[in-house]
């Protein structure tokens, strides 16, 4: 399975990279909204982790972007924030497939990741 992680904190963005490539994922990073939008055009990643909070376009924008492109559109998007709100929760459930909120073991990022590995659809 090919994961895009998406966070601007260099450290949690290389931890969970190193954690997904241990357990056998194939792990590209990025560490800004346009930068992740340019990288899904190109390599079409079979999940999306997106930290909500990033420089260059928000992380509700490069999903809602995501989701309204029909190549994109079925990818799961998984939020990471360490900023939740009820109102956000609400936004969030509209583009994103779940919400992981930070800080957030590794563990429970491959459960969620793992979810989504063993859905019907393929993805």
């Amino acid at each position: 399975m090919r994961i895009l992680l998406v966070d601007d904190y260099v450290d949690s963005l290389e931890m969970w990279a190193l954690y997904l490539r241990h357990c056998g994922y194939e792990v590209a990073t990025a560490t800004d909204g346009p930068s992740a939008l340019e990288h899904v055009a190109q390599a079409r990643p079979d999940l999306i982790v997106l930290d909500v909070n990033l420089p260059g376009l928000s992380g509700f924008e490069v999903g809602r972007r995501l989701r309204a492109t029909p190549e994109t559109s079925s990818i799961p998007i998984v939020a990471a924030t360490g900023h939740v709100s009820t109102g956000q929760n609400d936004t969030a459930f509209a583009v994103f497939d779940a919400v992981l909120v930070k800080p957030c073991e590794p563990a429970v990022l491959v459960g969620t990741i793992q979810r989504f590995a063993l859905r019907p659809d393929g993805v």
